[in-house]
Formats: C-alpha cells, structure tokens, sequence
C-alpha cells in the first residue's frame, strides 16, 4: 500500500522531535538513531527497504545537512539553484534551467535550511535585515531574502563553483575561447596588463578571472579582494586573500571592497584582482590602476562600450569628478577589455577583446577591438557555431617589461 505524502511527512517531524539531540552524537549515531525510529514505525509506515533507506536519507539531511538541497549540492553537473519559497525548486544544469518535481514542504523547514546555511558562516538574517550573503564551506555563494522583502516566501539562490578550477585548456575544449586567443591572453597577463572582464549575469565573470589569475608568474605577491571569498589561485606562494564582512548586531563595523582595495596598497601587492568592481571603490580601482598596480577585475556590463558608462556611474558615486577625468583613467589605467556572453544554447563564450583609447582632449574613448567572436549558423542540435576573427593587434613593444614565466605555455 502506497503511503501518502502527508502520512510520510507526518511520521518523519514525528521522528525528528523524538530525536534527542541535546548531546554532541556522531553522524553514524544520528543515524543509528533514525533507523531505530523508523523501525518502531514500521507497521504504519508500509514502504519498501529502497523507500526506508530514502526515507533515513531525508530525515539525516534535515538534521545535518541541507534537507532536500542536500543531493542537489553534491551534484556537480548543477550549478545554481533556486528555491522560491515552497514552490518547485529550479536547478541550472548543463546551462539550462529545469524545474524539479521536489520542493520544500512549508515555510519553516526552508527558514530552518537557511538558518543553518547563515550561522555556519556566522551571519544573521532576520526580519530586520532580510538579505544577506554568506559562502558554504564547499565555497558555493548564497544568497538569501526573507520577507517582508520577499513576496513568495523565503527566496534561497545557491551559485555552485567546480570542485577544481577550470583551467584554460578546458574552455578551449569546451569551445569557449580560441587557443590562439588564450595564447594572447596568457602573453598579457604574465607581463602585467590592467585587464576587466564584463558581461551579464551567470556568463561566467569569476570563472573567467579565475582561469586568467592561472597565468600569474609565481613570484609575484597575489592580493585576492572579494565579497564572498570564489577565487581559486593555485602555485601562488605569496597569496593573500581579503574578503569584505557585513554589520552585525555584535557591533562589528561593515568592511567593504573600498576598505580591502585601500588596505591593500599598503601591502606591497605585484597583482590586485578584484572580485567584482559594483559601487563607490571603482574610484580606488581605477587610483590604484593608474598608479602603476597591474590590477585584475570584473564588472556587470552587457559589452566592452557599455563599461565606460558603467565606471562613469559608480566613480561619480564615491567622488565627484567630471567626466572627461574619469574617461582618461579608464582609457589608461585599463588595458584590455574581455567581454564575455551566455548564448542562447546555454553555451558561454568570450565575445570580444578590445582596448580603450582616448581619441581627443575631451575624453572621448575609442573601444579599440582586437578580437571578436562572429556567428555563423545553429547546428541541428541546436549548438550555435562561430569563429573568433582578429580585427587589430597589440605589438610587442607596447607590453611592460615584466619577467616572463617559464614552462606554462598553453599546447
């Protein structure tokens, strides 16, 4: 006889209330405690042994994990998901978004998952501030509103990062970028050219600056900035990595990007590679650019053009200056410009490699395009096909002189 949700759910708060966790048990205790539960029950719970052993799973996860998130975090193909209250859960996997037939049962279990999530990062979300973002200890990037703010019930977005770090080599294969694009790339980053990436949401900014951060030569001190701590730079011995804290109610001042980026002059960095650039500290991105720091970051921005715009809002929000200023320090404290897009067959590709240069005394600002990516045709499978074309160069003579690393190059 088939069990009905509702009988199930019954017996599995029933179990979970008569657990006693007051004392510190191990996770084959708690386990040993919910078989034993679940055999007390078995004449009102007629399941089969596959559906007993579901049924243990879900009760564990609820106590020590993540509930019904918990298989979809140790999933590797999903990298996002997304719970909109008690409704189904979205996942992004393989670049698409589906919609799952599991969801949470009421409100409270999904507040007592995110509970969970927050204090584990030693952070607070309530009423009173409804919108935080923590990182779990596998380094996916969470964010979470609560009522009032949301609507619809508890809102939890969960970013998921590969376990290890995509490497240059892999987005060729996966046609992302082209090797002669990745040999240009590498050639600019060991001589310490300002670069920024942009693009929208989700196309792949922090994957992208990290693969970049690979081609760092290893004697040089790395100052990683960032609001949740995604970055994974391996071989960099003289590593330091800031990460930004929010206020609380223990009376901790807020630390911020500007906070770590003004700091962070004052620590002898070779390389400065900022997270993402979104407010008031694009004006120190852009001091610290021009003041000699080879520097690496990233901004939302739907092409290389529309990043001028973008750095001339958020600079005008720290300082007023006036605009033909601001364009000056962009056009020289930037080198290139690497815009990077999510097509429609979920695929994300580099789009475009330009550099910034003033034409005139007004600041006006030529997006000079060295690389870009030209569509030709949708495949039968629905795979959208393209080449990169080059449409200008960078000479040699223009790059610094920058000890060039050894033994890395891209076969």
């Amino acid at each position: 006889m088939e069990q009905s949700k509702e009988t199930i759910n019954s017996i599995k708060e029933k179990i979970i209330r008569n657990l006693d966790l007051s004392k510190h048990m191990s996770d084959e205790e708690i386990r040993d405690l919910i078989d034993g539960e679940i055999l007390r029950h078995r004449k009102s719970l007629l399941l089969s042994p596959k559906e007993r052993i579901q049924l243990s799973r879900d009760i564990f996860y609820n106590i020590r994990r993540y509930g019904i998130l918990q298989e979809l975090l140790q999933d590797s193909q999903i990298t996002e998901i997304m719970v909109n209250g008690t409704e189904p859960v979205f996942v992004e996997k393989k670049g698409k978004l589906i919609q799952l037939s599991i969801r949470f049962e009421s409100q409270e279990m999904l507040k007592q998952v995110i509970q969970q999530m927050v204090s584990e990062a030693n952070r607070v979300v309530n009423e009173a501030a409804p919108i935080v973002d923590v990182r779990l200890k596998d380094g996916s990037r969470v964010n979470v509103v609560l009522s009032p703010v949301a609507i619809n019930g508890p809102i939890l977005t969960i970013r998921r990062f590969p376990e290890e770090a995509i490497t240059m080599q892999q987005l060729i294969a996966m046609n992302s970028v082209s090797k002669e694009i990745a040999l240009f790339l590498q050639k600019q980053v060991e001589a310490g050219k300002n670069i920024l990436v942009c693009g929208g949401t989700g196309c792949g900014k922090t994957t992208f600056l990290n693969v970049l951060s690979g081609f760092i030569p290893e004697e040089e001190r790395v100052i990683t900035i960032e609001d949740s701590a995604e970055l994974q730079l391996h071989n960099k011995p003289n590593l330091v990595r800031l990460e930004t804290r929010n206020a609380n109610v223990e009376g901790c001042r807020e630390i911020t990007i500007r906070d770590l980026l003004k700091t962070s002059l004052r620590m002898r960095p070779d390389r400065i590679i900022v997270g993402e650039v979104r407010g008031k500290e694009a004006v120190d991105m852009l001091q610290s650019v021009n003041v000699g720091h080879s520097a690496m970051t990233t901004v939302h921005a739907n092409s290389v053009r529309d990043v001028i715009s973008r750095l001339e809002t958020m600079v005008l929000m720290g300082m007023e200056l006036p605009i033909s200023a601001i364009r000056r320090q962009i056009a020289s404290g930037f080198d290139l410009m690497i815009h990077l897009g999510r097509l429609k067959d979920g695929s994300r590709r580099l789009l475009e490699i330009a550099s910034p240069q003033l034409t005139d005394e007004n600041g006006e600002i030529l997006i000079k395009s060295l690389y870009r990516l030209q569509i030709a045709e949708e495949s039968m499978e629905g795979r959208i096909m393209g080449r990169w074309v080059k449409e200008n160069e960078i000479s040699d003579d223009e790059l610094p002189n920058y000890k060039k690393r050894n033994g890395n190059s891209i076969n």
